[in-house]
């Protein structure tokens, strides 16, 4: 073997550039998260380093091409890949992967690369596998903040309606006594209780303030079991029957008691809890009716939410359960609820939908798997 050239090495490369790429994605298919891409989601912008790689070895030049390279495709790289699953030791694979390729192409030739051609190489592709993984690593921490960004978010969002709860029975309880004279102790009590939930009612709405950024993309982790609904639903029932009465609304669980769903019982009480209370505020002086039924066959168990009701407007029906989406016409609320409820229900690969008439009530309806042969989504 002679010691390949500059010249003779980007001839090669340029001449063999089709045999190279095969001989690359034969092997990066081995990675797991590449074993089942198409080819040119797999190419990527790999041809484009070695036109790079090709120009590189053709000037002969020692300086550096990193910042030509910065805006170009091992960034963009970098990117789709976080995107596509892989993991930072995979990005970094396949770019060896295309040097050891590069090599036994050269070998194949009688050429063996040292000197400056190695040089060149061994720059070209290390400034790519930096830039690529600058760019995988700061993606993957912006999207960890987000999801982070996002579950507080999910979870100040669902504290506002147990805390309303705690309030209302509070001040019901208060009235109640003040008509018997209580003891200075128990008035005491009393404001301490309401000077807590107002600070705590105070940090939830600090909290949905500062994520208004925050957007809904999955990444909810589930905790399935086997657990019977009506339960579930009484409770609930019964911890919103202050929030409920204040506006004389009757809240009914008509649930077969032995119902039994295959799910993550917390995120169905919250899916539940957030309905109950849209529906609540959407229905002074009416009747919200809890339901569910198990679907022919028995792989599923439909729930449902119906009121009667103001409706919805076919306008605001279309997006309702978008993120920040709420009633223009109502000042609380955060357009939080729903999309917390569309989230929960996909992620046990379910789906949730709704039909309405203005003035003439709502119904929310969700599918959740009942056994896990069934259960989509992650967990």
């Amino acid at each position: 073997m002679k010691v390949a050239d500059l010249q003779q090495l980007a001839d090669l490369v340029a001449r063999e550039r089709k045999p190279l790429l095969d001989a690359w994605r034969a092997q990066v298919r081995q990675l797991p998260s590449a074993a089942h891409m198409d080819t040119p989601t797999l190419n990527d912008h790999i041809p484009a380093l070695i036109d790079e790689l090709i120009v590189a070895l053709r000037r002969v030049s020692d300086q550096t091409i990193a910042e030509a390279m910065l805006q170009g495709s091992p960034p963009d790289h970098g990117l789709q890949r976080q995107q596509e699953g892989f993991d930072i030791v995979e990005v970094v694979a396949e770019y060896n992967i295309l040097r050891g390729c590069i090599h036994d192409l050269a070998a194949g030739a009688g050429l063996v690369v040292q000197g400056k051609a190695f040089h060149i190489l061994n720059r070209v592709l290390d400034e790519a596998i930096g830039l690529a993984v600058q760019t995988f690593a700061t993606q993957q921490a912006l999207e960890l903040q987000r999801r982070r960004e996002e579950y507080l978010a999910f979870v100040a969002h669902d504290l506002r309606t147990p805390l309303n709860a705690i309030s209302l029975a509070a001040r019901v309880l208060e009235n109640t006594q003040r008509t018997s004279d209580p003891a200075p102790q128990v008035a005491q009590m009393h404001r301490t209780l309401h000077r807590n939930v107002d600070n705590l009612q105070q940090l939830v709405e600090a909290v949905l303030k500062e994520s208004d950024h925050v957007r809904t993309e999955g990444g909810v982790k589930l905790e399935r079991r086997f657990f019977d609904l009506w339960p579930l639903v009484q409770s609930l029932i019964q911890d919103l029957n202050p929030v409920a009465g204040t506006a004389s609304t009757t809240l009914t669980n008509e649930i077969p008691v032995d119902l039994v769903a295959y799910a993550d019982a917390s995120l169905v009480r919250r899916v539940f809890q957030n309905l109950v209370a849209n529906a609540i505020r959407y229905t002074p002086r009416g009747q919200v009716v809890i339901g569910a039924r198990e679907l022919d066959g028995g792989d599923a168990v439909e729930c449902w939410v119906r009121d009667n009701g103001s409706g919805i407007s076919p306008e605001r029906l279309a997006v309702i359960f978008d993120k920040r989406e709420s009633d223009a016409g109502r000042d609380e609320g955060s357009g939080l609820g729903l999309a917390i409820v569309k989230t929960f229900v996909e992620a046990h690969g379910g789906e949730v939908m709704v039909e309405s008439q203005e003035g003439g009530g709502t119904t929310f309806t969700f599918r959740l798997p009942r056994s896990a042969r069934n259960a989509g989504g992650n967990g």
